[in-house]
């Protein structure tokens, strides 16, 4: 019986079997990782903060979160849009940074940020041109609010009704694109004037798959 059972665990069938199983498996681990990623997200100020938890989590002796700038041409309706979304006057000034957020060499987020510069210090100005310091952690003093305008999933391991849906089914290994989450949310300061437009948009190297 003990020799049956074990030539049934090596017979094709049961290896295509156990294969759907890992596969499925995978499937619901990058759902939670996602799901918890978006819930944190949505439920804290500072995205600099959440994904230096992330980072921190992977490793103890982690480095800091770092904005590497990404030079991008000028963009006037973008920063028209930006200007009206942020509640500012037709000719109040407004500056778009582009960053890389990494976790060491892993880039773990794109960020685009239209901000007001009137509405910050002359220091938090300096720094967001001159240094690698996340906008969160360099606007950190303002005690600022996030306010989020939409969260989209750009990746989905399971598909709508997988509770439902035979684990069997699950029989291929999940392709991961690139860029698994984008958020659109503004800062704004306690008063709820706000000072900032956000983009973000999360790469796959948020997931351990």
């Amino acid at each position: 019986m003990a020799a049956f059972l074990a030539a049934t665990s090596l017979a094709p069938g049961g290896a295509a079997a156990e294969g759907s199983q890992a596969d499925y498996i995978q499937r619901l681990r990058l759902q939670a990782q996602l799901q918890t990623l978006n819930a944190d997200l949505l439920s804290q100020d500072s995205a600099t903060a959440v994904l230096q938890d992330l980072c921190n989590r992977r490793d103890p002796e982690a480095p800091k979160i770092l904005a590497r700038q990404v030079e991008v041409p000028d963009n006037l309706p973008a920063a028209n849009a930006a200007r009206r979304q942020l509640g500012a006057a037709a000719n109040e000034p407004v500056r778009h940074r582009r960053v890389e957020l990494t976790c060491g060499d892993v880039v773990l987020s794109r960020a685009d940020n239209w901000y007001l510069p009137s509405r910050l210090t002359a220091q938090m100005n300096i720094d967001l041109e001159s240094t690698q310091r996340p906008f969160g952690v360099v606007v950190r003093p303002l005690a600022f609010q996030r306010r989020t305008l939409s969260a989209r999933l750009l990746f989905n391991p399971l598909p709508r009704g997988w509770e439902a849906a035979d684990p069997a089914g699950f029989d291929a290994p999940v392709a991961i694109p690139a860029n698994v989450l984008q958020h659109r949310a503004y800062l704004q300061t306690p008063d709820g004037r706000p000072f900032a437009l956000l983009i973000e948009t999360y790469s796959d190297r948020v997931l351990v798959p």
